[in-house]
């Protein structure tokens, strides 16, 4: 038998782990071991310290929340339940059931509370220091001497998985040198995870790592002992110049009396049998099942008085604070709610043909640049690129340890990390955060660009050296497959533009797009700038692809597809071809995603379906193309790794030519 207190805490505390196993069992699928070990540190977390309205989840001002290790996902929804989100106990007894709100790892939704999708290891670990990073940005830019406007914590509990991950090491270096006082996790030391006791791969000394990161760590030994947990929490809400970690070691599967310490408990329903076993051993009825005290809910449910409460009290504060500073209340209410004035829209630059040629990466540079003065919430920075990635907003500062008001991030060499905090970001309204590097790290990036996809949030990524174009560097730095890998993300939307006055337009996607991220291939070298008074417009990027050059005939004989630097190629195949009387259509096609959009009128008049003879080029991968090029057609793409040469070099080799163009649509023409 489990030794317990009869206190209203421990029954609290019960509850939790008992609607866990519960909803565990009642699915047969799940994770009882993270619920019923961690609950006394998140019941504390909830009751005592985090600021939250569960009837109104948005509220700007609550602290965040985040349950990294996404797999004790029925700790949250109990939590949640329990609290007065809009979460019924019908979800929790629908749990990991198609169509509920309680799927098997948290997905985000702030309408009932998850603050961010977690589930893969690390990532909502990252997800936290980026949610850190806009605490502070906001704040330096709103908060004023008696107006704490921006006033919030980031909270997490992290587990042995999480802190595997190299992300969690990436993003926690980071978050110390940053100094994030604002970012508390609370560590579920509980030493098991899948294969076993954590010390078959894992003995490191994580108190020191992290204490070597920058972070004040706190060591507790017992896991319900909720009173060491909360002064735990109380000395680092105190601690203002370093992120804290709080490490407690706790027992996964606490109170089951034949699995308890167990791998078994981690990733399975502990079984009818057991389940009784363990609720006897808690002190529980056996018999019942989702069973809430009434005194259980009547004390949990104060959360609303409390959050509704804080939530007036900052609003009255807000209203003095629009008083005192109107344009800044102005502009945090607007932007909050994701409106912005249309004055950077006027300040994207159009390029002439006659001005010369300009790598698109330079171009993404310029228009930047132009805009960032008029959307005071776009920060973003690179990882150790921005030189390369033309992403340095000049004149702006770098947001570091004693200037959170600089809007140019150093993610220093650390991909991965980048893509989970500008999740955080993205997480935190009215912010427009971006992060570059080249195109073929964006492998590193992967799992938060998904995630990213999946939440429908939108951060934007800036990928440039976006072909074996980049030359010498050779095929270790030359993307192949990356552009078609990308677009088989779900609501991903990749825009690889022409030159530099598609570049602005594409910019404009980007920071107009509402529903899921928006990744930008950019070249690093040099391309004319098409002549918009001979060519269309590059407006018409917007529709994903579009007729950039027709020919006389009212049907083509053939339809050149190209993106990217590869346009050029084909509207100078078009001139030739059309000297020996072949009549060709150029359509540049910079967005699959947004050409998919479109209605089918629009559709069938840029791709006739009378036309069967298609040519599509692009210097990536051809994998995918023939849903456009159709069994008539034919692909100029690159199926295997790059070299180092000098780019113009390396473009003749691969066939990336007017004349192996020419050769080609001749080919096809006799077919």
């Amino acid at each position: 038998m489990v030794e317990k207190q009869n206190t209203l805490d421990q029954l609290c505390i019960d509850t939790i782990r008992c609607l866990s196993i519960d909803a565990v069992q009642k699915a047969n699928s799940g994770h009882p071991g993270m619920p019923l070990g961690a609950t006394p540190m998140a019941y504390t977390l909830w009751t005592r310290f985090l600021k939250y309205n569960p009837k109104n989840p948005r509220w700007l001002n609550r602290d965040r929340f985040i349950l990294s290790g996404g797999h004790g996902s029925m700790l949250l929804y109990s939590l949640l339940h329990l609290t007065g989100y809009d979460l019924s106990l019908d979800e929790i007894k629908n749990f990991r059931q198609f169509g509920s709100k309680t799927p098997g790892h948290p997905e985000y939704n702030l309408n009932y509370g998850v603050e961010t999708t977690t589930g893969p290891l690390g990532q909502g670990f990252a997800n936290g220091v980026g949610m850190a990073i806009a605490q502070k940005y906001l704040a330096a830019r709103y908060n004023r001497p008696g107006f704490e406007l921006v006033d919030y914590y980031i909270y997490a509990i992290v587990t042995d998985g999480d802190l595997m991950e190299g992300i969690s090491s990436e993003t926690g270096s980071l978050a110390g040198h940053l100094q994030l006082g604002n970012l508390i996790y609370l560590y579920d030391d509980n030493h098991i995870s899948i294969e076993g006791k954590t010390e078959i791969t894992f003995t490191e000394d994580t108190a020191k790592r992290f204490e070597s990161f920058g972070w004040h760590v706190q060591v507790l030994p017992d896991g319900n002992d909720i009173d060491a947990i909360a002064k735990a929490i109380e000395i680092a809400q105190s601690v203002k110049d370093q992120p804290s970690l709080i490490k407690i070691r706790t027992h996964i599967g606490f109170g089951s009396p034949n699995k308890q310490d167990t791998a078994e408990v981690h990733g399975s329903p502990l079984g009818g049998e057991e389940v009784k076993l363990t609720k006897t051993n808690l002190c529980w009825d056996k018999e019942k099942h989702f069973c809430i005290p009434d005194e259980v809910l009547a004390y949990m449910r104060q959360a609303i008085d409390r959050g509704q409460q804080a939530e007036s009290e900052w609003n009255k504060l807000f209203a003095e604070y629009r008083k005192q500073y109107p344009e800044l209340a102005n502009e945090y209410a607007e932007l909050r709610n994701g409106r912005v004035v249309d004055s950077w829209k006027k300040a994207i630059p159009a390029f002439s043909a006659s001005s010369g040629s300009l790598a698109t990466r330079q171009a993404s540079g310029k228009v930047l640049n132009a805009i960032a003065p008029h959307l005071p919430l776009l920060i973003g920075g690179s990882a150790d690129l921005a030189p390369s990635t033309e992403t340095l907003l000049k004149g702006f500062g770098d947001f570091e340890a004693g200037n959170y008001s600089g809007r140019n991030l150093h993610f220093g060499v650390r991909e991965h990390g980048m893509g989970g905090i500008l999740n955080g970001l993205a997480l935190t309204d009215g912010i427009i955060p971006y992060g570059a590097t080249f195109l073929i790290f964006s492998d590193y990036m992967r799992p938060p660009i998904r995630l990213a996809a999946l939440m429908g949030i939108r951060p934007i990524y800036v990928f440039t050296h976006d072909s074996i174009a980049l030359g010498e560097d050779g095929p270790t730095h030359q993307p192949i497959e990356q552009l078609m890998a990308l677009r088989a993300i779900p609501n991903l939307t990749l825009i690889r533009p022409a030159d530099a006055n598609e570049t602005a337009i594409a910019w404009k996607v980007a920071i107009e797009h509402q529903s899921g991220p928006v990744a930008l291939a950019l070249t690093r070298q040099k391309l004319p700038i098409i002549d918009q008074t001979k060519y269309a417009s590059a407006e018409n990027l917007v529709q994903g692809a579009y007729i950039l050059s027709d020919c006389e005939k009212k049907t083509p004989e053939i339809i050149l597809i190209a993106t990217g630097s590869e346009v050029q190629l084909a509207l100078s195949a078009q001139e030739q071809l059309k000297k020996e009387n072949i009549s060709a259509r150029v359509v540049s096609m910079p967005s699959w995603e947004l050409f998919e959009k479109q209605p089918q009128e629009y559709q069938e008049l840029v791709f006739p379906k009378s036309v069967k003879k298609r040519l599509a080029i692009e210097a990536g991968s051809p994998l995918g193309w023939y849903k456009y090029v159709g069994d008539a057609g034919d692909i100029i793409g690159i199926s295997k790794f790059g070299a180092s040469a000098p780019a113009e070099v390396l473009m003749k080799e691969y066939g990336f030519t007017v004349e192996n163009i020419i050769r080609r649509v001749k080919s096809l023409m006799m077919k």
